[in-house]
């Protein structure tokens, strides 16, 4: 079976956890031992130069950006489609009912011409055969936010890459020559993230903060502001296969994420691998079993709530390796092994399509 992965045409110019998630999956899945006479290939697609037609399979990650006309044109040629649509868990029945009548009055307010991105964003979840969530919350949006049947709806996580579970904290703090307990924060330099919201909860309290993420140029002056704060220092961008990024996890006391909102955000589940406990914004799809102990939610306006919860878990550091068994089992390639069984079933439902 030929798989062909496509995102919005501008995806890889940066560089995330989308990013992230899109090339370790097409990785784990391109590993992955199959007897015969099952065989998979999966490749990214180049839209520029690649019918869709010569693929067997179509799995589109992100459900916004346009991204639904990519869905459209691989039903139109009778290819079973997955989509992970990646969306934020806030969409519930109450924002679903605003974002559709918001729709219907824009369409008439332009005689047709002009759609919210929610439609769309709803037209490729009605289109595709197959959704995958990242956690629970996430399918719960989908369901009652876009009124997609639960059927169609599979629950696979993302992986974490295997040398976060072994990083050394020396690497980092020779590099830095950061000797105590400091918190970081690993994202792009933005509002959204929050960093200076967490920066300003942090002011009183005798706790240097650590920033590793690119900004971008309409986040220049927002980073000034970040750096102006005397507890504040930036490590700027580093790769995902850095191993300073697996040393600053381990070496942390905290890894702190206040953004506005979040799927399910690679940095929580790589802090936790590095047995590193986490303060996140309660706005996420990542949901862990008994994990209050070394993951704690707050909302990301809630700044004597983030500092209370980091003031604590730097007071009593839990155990390394009981929060590294939280996510023992989030690999590459489990979450490969189950999407390629997925792509097997709608490959037969959809060869037996496209004969009829």
């Amino acid at each position: 079976m030929r798989v062909g992965i496509l995102s919005y045409p501008m995806l890889f110019q940066r560089d995330g956890g989308l990013q992230i998630q899109v090339r370790e999956t097409v990785a784990a899945l391109n590993r992955l031992a199959l007897g015969a006479p099952r065989h998979l290939q999966v490749e990214l697609v180049d839209p520029t130069r690649d019918r869709l037609d010569s693929y067997d399979l179509i799995h589109v990650f992100s459900a916004i950006n346009g991204n639904y006309r990519i869905v459209e044109l691989a039903s139109e040629l009778g290819l079973p489609v997955v989509l992970s649509p990646l969306l934020s868990p806030g969409w519930n029945h109450a924002t679903g009912v605003l974002a559709r009548l918001a729709d219907r009055l824009a369409s008439k307010l332009t005689a047709w011409n002009v759609q919210t991105s929610y439609a769309q964003s709803k037209r490729a979840l009605q289109l595709a055969d197959l959704v995958i969530a990242l956690g629970e919350a996430e399918r719960q949006a989908i369901v009652t936010g876009f009124q997609i049947e639960p059927e169609k709806i599979e629950v696979y996580p993302n992986g974490i890459n295997a040398h976060f579970f072994s990083a050394d904290a020396a690497l980092f703090r020779s590099a830095t020559g950061i000797a105590g307990p400091f918190v970081l924060m690993v994202g792009a330099i933005s509002p959204y993230k929050n960093q200076l919201g967490l920066a300003r909860a942090l002011a009183e309290v005798d706790l240097p903060i650590v920033l590793i993420g690119a900004a971008q140029r309409p986040e220049h002056g927002y980073l000034q502001q970040l750096l102006r704060l005397p507890h504040v220092s930036w490590l700027g961008a580093l790769p995902h296969a850095d191993p300073l990024l697996a040393s600053a996890y381990r070496a942390a006391a905290v890894v702190a994420l206040p953004s506005h909102g979040e799927v399910f955000p690679l940095a929580v589940l790589e802090a936790l691998a590095a047995g590193t406990p986490v303060v996140m914004t309660a706005q996420s799809a990542l949901e862990l079993p008994d994990a209050g102990f070394a993951m704690k939610k707050v909302r990301w306006d809630d700044a004597a709530g983030q500092r209370l919860a980091i003031c604590q878990l730097v007071g009593a550091a839990p155990d390394r390796a009981a929060v590294r068994a939280l996510v023992s089992q989030f690999t590459w390639e489990r979450a490969a092994g189950q999407i390629a069984e997925s792509y097997f079933r709608l490959g037969a439902r959809g060869g037996l399509r496209r004969a009829v």
